[in-house]
């Protein structure tokens, strides 16, 4: 499997990651490549959003565009979490307002046995995408991303995004061994997708547990830590550092530490001093300004980022991000100075 080529392994963004000294802290941000920036609702006029995802040369302009704007320490390749479904075979479309759609939700075990695995070869546009861009992005590094079995399974089941996630919630309770047999699945679609990403050169990879904040602790444990944990556990080997994130996760944080990341991303709901106790010294932590702050004076911008900064010390290693994922109304020259201030005070401090 491939390693972090040697220009990105030494990073700023893969040192913090590892817990290793950087001469700044690094900063990118979630959906960094996306509506905020003109360019990219330019370039995504007339085309679907899963066909952008499936075209290379679409994927490396939109991915490369934050980075040249912000100059941020890594850039996160552009897809969507329901695209290795797709490319195994789910009926679904990324439908604009809404979000992803399935056809024919997963109910019942019929249902779950038509889901079948992810070939390589569904996915070649992901790996042309990505030795496109490495040669553009030089010591950038790159991250590859997916979606966690527990969020994949909530758009599958529910048929689309959900606010209660009633019918996922109902299949766990009410059939746990169906529910298993769905996420085992899911996870190995997962892996599969990240290990194609992987093996075309990306430098870190990035779990996306979006819904997981819907659950109890106990619940998190029995239904979903096992499914997350084997995606993670099965690439301790690949060389790249791997991240773990969820929005409303603070009750979580413990167990999502165990499921194995070496990075623990935290939403702007807890304080990274305190998720730091909590996941222990052998995590990194990336996060957490409330993307909501972006809209406020730039004073209050300076403020919360400086006392994040602060925050972050305390942690074996610290990623500045937003705690959740850029808002498509964000200015991109607020994003552009925040980077900018990231670098200095943290260059200083």
């Amino acid at each position: 499997m491939a390693r972090v080529t040697n220009s990105s392994a030494d990073s700023a963004f893969v040192r913090a990651c590892r817990g290793q000294d950087v001469p700044h802290t690094p900063v990118w941000f979630m959906r960094q490549a996306g509506r905020s920036l003109p360019e990219y609702r330019k370039i995504r006029e007339g085309v679907g959003m899963l066909e952008s995802c499936r075209r290379p040369d679409l994927v490396t302009e939109i991915t490369l565009q934050p980075v040249r704007r912000h100059g941020v320490d890594a850039a996160i390749f552009f897809s969507d979490i329901v695209v290795p479904l797709a490319a195994a075979g789910v009926d679904l479309d990324i439908v604009a307002g809404t979000g992803p759609v399935v056809a024919a939700p997963i109910r019942t075990r019929a249902d779950v046995e038509r889901l079948r695995p992810l070939e390589p070869g569904a996915v070649s546009y992901v790996s042309e995408a990505v030795r496109l861009l490495l040669p553009e992005l030089g010591a950038t590094p790159l991250i590859g991303f997916a979606g966690a079995p527990f969020t994949l399974a909530s758009y599958l089941v529910e048929g689309g995004p959900s606010r209660t996630y009633l019918k996922t919630k109902a299949m766990m309770y009410g059939d746990p061994a169906l529910w298993h047999e769905l996420c085992s699945r899911l996870a190995d679609i997962t892996l599969a997708f990240l290990r194609v990403q992987v093996e075309a050169g990306v430098s870190a990879v990035q779990l996306f547990d979006s819904w997981a904040g819907a659950l109890s602790e106990a619940d998190y444990r029995e239904y979903v830590l096992p499914h997350s944990a084997r995606v993670l556990s099965s690439l301790e080997g690949a060389g790249v550092p791997r991240i773990h994130f969820g929005v409303g996760t603070a009750v979580l944080l413990r167990a999502m530490g165990e499921a194995g990341a070496d990075v623990v991303g935290v939403d702007w709901r807890t304080p990274l001093g305190t998720a730091a106790g909590i996941v222990g010294p052998d995590r990194s932590l990336q996060g957490n300004l409330d993307p909501a702050v972006l809209f406020a004076p730039w004073e209050v911008v300076e403020r919360e980022a400086r006392r994040i900064l602060a925050e972050g010390r305390a942690a074996r290693g610290h990623v500045f991000n937003l705690g959740h994922g850029v808002m498509p109304e964000t200015d991109p020259d607020v994003l552009t100075r925040l980077v900018d201030l990231v670098h200095k005070e943290s260059a200083s401090s």
